[in-house]
């Protein structure tokens, strides 16, 4: 993953594929047939001690343009808390702090921005502990993503000829779960999602970073291994389990394409790390070990002994091609991710730092700071509304019928709430967009996944909850 996911192909096809498995056997062969679990640590604690080597002098891992940030993921995975890395001692230049600042930057990401720089940044939030759906007062990571919803085609985010955009709001809604470990976004959404990337899956099992859905062309292309690793991720933290069929004949693609001397994926680019770290990043994410079973080759060799054959040492940075003489340090992100059994993101590790917290999010709204919430309404019929709600507060929480109001008139898909009843007052919710409550069937309310109940127009809501309204 690039520090932009979208920046990923223009940057590798740039990149020289390896003439000959000949000439890269001969470079890369592991000292050992199979990784240890010596040899893991040993390679988890050089990796880290590179990625800190990266560290700016203010703190900074991103920035304008491309950046390291991804290198907070692969801190998470390798049990290291961002807050601990520092800048020669300095605690008030802790990468996770700095990172805050940079994400609640009004100006962040660009002018022009696209779903995927927010679903880069829920990701690398998330592992570097701070809340994405709470990281100021005006940033909210998670309503961010939902403003990409494409109404019209139920499932994508962004433009879906970009299939890229969608499997990333997988990863990120999915992968992102709230500080206590609890699915965040309503199973409605989560199925749509789910829906659509099963619809991309190709003939041969794989993946590419295009849409596919719907196009016999496409469909028969062949898979990519990176696309491949990232959406059986997406599956897998959206539920689905590694017994599914689609994730087992997904297994079966990335089996076709190890090579048995060495343990590499045969990816487009040609053998090199970050393609076999997105495919063993995949599997660490459905629960299947890359170095048994399908994955360990008749010669011995596994993905994980390809990546730390190409790990240099002790300065631990990874190589991105075989032929490569120095570090890669975005191909080194993805390669001690993989190695330290993370996905796509990972929970923060507990702070060695005295006194910092594993988390840290806005504990309210600034009244009077314009801010965002995300909200989905569900009417029961199928169809699922998704956007997220433009307001300025007026105090430290606000309630539900102020979110709704603000909806029907700036919300990010457009339509998100046409009409509610009763439009004022603190009352019971009776009718959402024309559908009145009926008997046994009404509108009820959750935040942040908690058990749907009745909907009423006081229902406090708190900086960065995600609304379900859903009647039922």
């Amino acid at each position: 993953m690039p520090r932009s996911v979208t920046s990923r192909t223009s940057r590798r096809i740039a990149l020289v594929v390896p003439a000959a498995l000949g000439a890269f056997v001969l470079t890369a062969l592991p000292a050992a047939a199979t990784s240890t679990p010596a040899q893991i640590a040993t390679s988890k604690t050089n990796g880290v001690a590179y990625l800190k080597s990266l560290q700016a002098a203010d703190g900074s891992y991103a920035g304008s343009g491309l950046s390291n940030e991804w290198a907070f993921s692969a801190f998470a995975a390798a049990g290291t808390a961002a807050v601990d890395v520092t800048p020669g001692g300095d605690t008030t230049k802790n990468a996770r702090t700095v990172y805050r600042n940079l994400l609640a930057t009004p100006g962040w990401p660009s002018a022009t921005p696209v779903v995927t720089d927010f679903e880069r940044g829920t990701l690398n939030a998330y592992a570097a502990g701070i809340d994405p759906a709470r990281v100021s007062a005006s940033r909210n990571l998670i309503a961010d993503i939902y403003g990409y919803w494409q109404n019209a085609e139920a499932g994508y985010f962004g433009p879906s000829a970009n299939y890229n955009g969608t499997v990333f709001a997988a990863l990120a809604l999915g992968g992102a779960r709230t500080q206590a470990g609890g699915q965040r976004v309503p199973q409605a959404l989560v199925d749509k999602i789910v829906a659509r990337v099963r619809a991309n899956q190709h003939n041969d099992g794989g993946w590419a970073y295009s849409k596919a859905e719907g196009n016999p062309t496409e469909l028969n292309k062949p898979g990519d291994i990176d696309m491949t690793g990232a959406s059986m991720a997406a599956l897998c933290v959206s539920g689905v389990p590694n017994t599914d069929p689609d994730i087992v004949q997904a297994k079966a693609f990335l089996k076709s394409k190890l090579v048995n001397a060495t343990g590499a994926f045969n990816a487009m680019y040609g053998f090199n790390t970050s393609s076999n770290g997105w495919a063993v990043s995949g599997l660490n994410a459905c629960g299947i070990n890359p170095q048994t079973g399908d994955f360990l080759t008749p010669m011995n060799k596994t993905p994980i002994d390809f990546l730390i054959a190409h790990q240099f040492n002790p300065g631990g940075g990874f190589k991105y091609q075989p032929s490569d003489t120095s570090p890669s340090a975005y191909s080194s992100t993805d390669a001690l991710r993989a190695v330290a059994g993370g996905g796509f993101t990972a929970a923060p590790p507990t702070p060695v730092t005295s006194g910092a917290p594993q988390w840290v999010a806005a504990s309210g709204f600034t009244s009077g700071t314009a801010t965002k919430l995300a909200l989905t309404v569900d009417d029961g019929t199928g169809t699922l509304k998704v956007c997220n709600v433009a307001f300025t507060p007026t105090g430290t929480t606000t309630d539900l019928g102020t979110v709704l109001a603000a909806a029907s008139t700036a919300s990010t898909p457009a339509g998100c709430v046409t009409s509610v009843v009763p439009s004022s007052g603190t009352g019971t919710i009776t009718s959402v967009n024309g559908k009145a409550n009926a008997g046994s069937a009404t509108w009820k309310v959750s935040t942040d996944g908690s058990a749907f109940a009745g909907a009423t127009r006081n229902k406090v809501i708190n900086v960065g909850d995600t609304i379900a309204l859903r009647y039922s």
